[in-house]
């Protein structure tokens, strides 16, 4: 699917963007010029880049996404072909050694169950522009200019796996749980859990490898280097989970 950046931008997290990848810390000022600065210097500049983005087109945001029939095995996700029926990828994912020993396989039924569940798996990205326009800024010694834009790239590949984690959540019947503001997703206020791999949860990177066979994401310009990192850069994968219970943990 391709969708105009403007049903992205509104899910970007300004707090991640303005502290962490623009850099505009509180530092000495008061918590009430902090937020006066905020809204008086750094709206702007966020208002400003993505005028610039959407105009030239500098932001193509694309996915591919999909279900497939599932069961769980000890620690292994098996994902099935929803035609055949038959075994297509296999996860091993890492269990927590204290708390509640969660690992992404527990939210799913157990193949002695004799039933089914569902997966679904995302891969979204900004595009290629977006890097060769990052790159670009940097090889012409414009570091403002590629500080603001890349940082914007980043958290709009972000923003765009928010939205259609949302999407999903609204097409697995389970949207009802959502809250009301966008911030509150940022806090997992709805049901289920987004993993990326190269977190926690599902640390190996190769595993992207599985969600490719899944998804052919080829059709929208993605691709894996050696180390099984995603291109474009701006880029970002997940495996989408719906049970209650399923939240961030670390293994």
């Amino acid at each position: 699917s391709e969708l105009r950046i403007g049903d992205i931008l509104p899910y970007i997290n300004r707090r991640a963007l303005f502290r962490g990848q623009w850099q505009y810390r509180r530092g000495r000022r008061s918590e009430e010029e902090y937020r006066l600065f905020l809204s008086q210097v750094v709206e702007p500049k966020f208002h400003e880049w993505c005028m610039r983005a959407a105009e030239d087109r500098l932001l193509e945001p694309k996915l591919v996404y999909g279900y497939f029939p599932c069961n769980s095995e000890g620690n292994d996700l098996i994902v099935y072909d929803p035609e055949s029926g038959r075994e297509r990828v296999r996860f091993t994912f890492p269990r927590q050694r204290d708390g509640r020993h969660n690992c992404i396989s527990s939210f799913f039924r157990p193949v002695s169950s004799g039933e089914r569940d569902v997966v679904a798996f995302h891969l979204v990205t900004m595009g290629a522009v977006a890097t060769e326009t990052a790159q670009a800024y940097f090889k012409a010694d414009r570091y403002a200019e590629y500080l603001h834009f890349h940082g914007l790239a980043v958290e709009a590949a972000e923003a765009l796996a928010e939205y259609w984690h949302m999407q999903i959540r609204h097409e697995l019947g389970i949207g009802g749980q959502d809250a009301f503001t966008v911030e509150a997703f940022f806090h997992q206020a709805y049901q289920g859990s987004r993993y990326s791999f190269g977190y926690p949860a599902c640390p190996r990177l190769e595993d992207q490898v599985q969600i490719f066979k899944l998804l052919d994401p080829g059709r929208i310009g993605l691709s894996l280097t050696d180390e099984f990192q995603l291109v474009p850069e701006q880029s970002t994968s997940a495996i989408i989970v719906h049970h209650p219970e399923a939240r961030y943990f670390h293994a």
